[in-house]
């Protein structure tokens, strides 16, 4: 009987080895440590313990930390008043080299060169005028007593540029900057990565002198790429930054000074540590450079004339009349309007600090004698060897 059951027995056994053994190979893996789940997506400044801050939060937490939010942060500014751009004087720009001055209008009208009293000679030539008159359908323009010119030699300027800065009620926290497309053909295209490697524009494009806030920059191939929104840039030359700063430079004493960035070509004015207005400027063109350096404010003109050259056949003179809201800092170079210039953004002057009309006012009406002006460049590509310097022009 024992026998013939122990087959049974032994058949019973294998097939109950065989039930088991693929179970507990099918249970052989270690189980899989649970990660939590995944965070809602949004701005994590520490890593919360009941969710992973992955995926678009980890994009999104990496541009909070650039400035740059959802929604995005209001930019507070303000403009100027635009009446701060008028000027009670008329101009015209002198077409040609040593333009006559007759003493009356009828000598004008004879146009005769032995009846001129005097000529203006120099090539880059601006003058003002206080009346003008037509006879026989030509124009004639008194630019002072006793002294009138042909509009033959004048094209007269209608108005002035009318750019302006910004004004501010608190210091930005971000870098931020104006749009240049003088350099483009037309509006400037932002790319989705730095670097021309890669021919990624976005469909998004800045208007010149459109005013921006600046998250990020990366150098690549030796150029700054700068971070206008997310995942668009904009090339070094594309752009006129201020970086704020309300510390004072070393050796200002005092809680108001003027930051004239040469490398940037824009100018910052801080009142009580406070950035309180910025613009465009035009410092001086190799090698008639801004000087580096700190100074004070000398002196202050309502409206004043320039006159200069610095080749020995003077064929670089200047005539300049009625500049407005100039302020002497550095022997010859001063803060002035300059209603001549159309484009701010990079270096155009005879080493002094051009600005708007608008902009040279409003510094103007800040200013007084004696505030510090810091005049540097952060490339350190001017030349800070006193040695190479004039004594400046406009």
């Amino acid at each position: 009987m024992i026998k013939r059951l122990l087959p049974v027995f032994l058949l019973t056994i294998a097939v109950w080895l065989l039930a088991v053994r693929p179970a507990q190979a099918a249970s052989a893996p270690q189980p899989v440590k649970d990660q939590g789940v995944l965070c809602l997506p949004g701005v994590y400044s520490q890593t919360p313990g009941d969710c992973q801050p992955l995926g678009p939060s980890t994009y999104l937490s990496k541009l909070a930390q650039a400035g740059l939010t959802f929604p995005a942060t209001p930019f507070s500014i303000n403009h100027p008043d635009r009446s701060l751009t008028y000027v009670n004087v008329n101009y015209g720009q002198v077409n040609k080299n040593n333009a006559p001055i007759y003493g009356s209008v009828e000598d004008a009208l004879k146009g005769k060169k032995d009846n001129a009293i005097g000529r203006i000679e120099a090539s880059f030539s601006y003058i003002s005028y206080t009346d003008e008159v037509l006879i026989d359908g030509k124009r004639f323009y008194m630019i002072e007593p006793g002294a009138w010119m042909t509009a033959n030699d004048i094209i007269r300027i209608g108005s002035v540029p009318l750019f302006q800065g910004l004004t501010f009620k608190q210091t930005p926290r971000t870098t931020f900057g104006w749009v240049l497309s003088y350099l483009s053909p037309g509006p400037v295209a932002t790319k989705r990565t730095p670097g021309f490697q890669n021919q990624d524009y976005t469909s998004h494009t800045l208007n010149n002198h459109e005013v921006v806030q600046v998250y990020g920059v990366e150098n690549v191939g030796g150029e700054d790429w700068y971070m206008v929104g997310p995942d668009e840039w904009v090339h070094q030359n594309m752009l006129a930054r201020v970086i704020p700063n309300t510390k004072p430079p070393e050796g200002v004493t005092s809680d108001r000074w003027i930051e004239v960035n040469l490398f940037e070509q824009t100018i910052a004015v801080y009142d009580q540590n406070q950035l309180v207005f910025a613009t465009l400027i035009a410092s001086g063109l190799e090698p008639f450079w801004t000087r580096p350096g700190l100074f004070q404010i000398y002196e202050k003109l309502e409206t004043t004339p320039m006159r200069g050259a610095f080749e020995a056949d003077r064929s670089d003179a200047y005539y300049l009349e009625d500049v407005p809201w100039t302020m002497y800092f550095d022997q010859a170079r001063a803060l002035h309007g300059a209603y001549w210039r159309a484009n701010l953004g990079f270096p155009q002057s005879h080493g002094c600090v051009n600005l708007s009309v608008g902009d040279s006012r409003w510094i103007f009406d800040w200013a007084e004698v004696g505030d510090f002006v810091y005049v540097w460049d952060p490339s350190g590509e001017t030349p800070v060897d006193s040695g190479q310097y004039t004594a400046g022009g406009a």
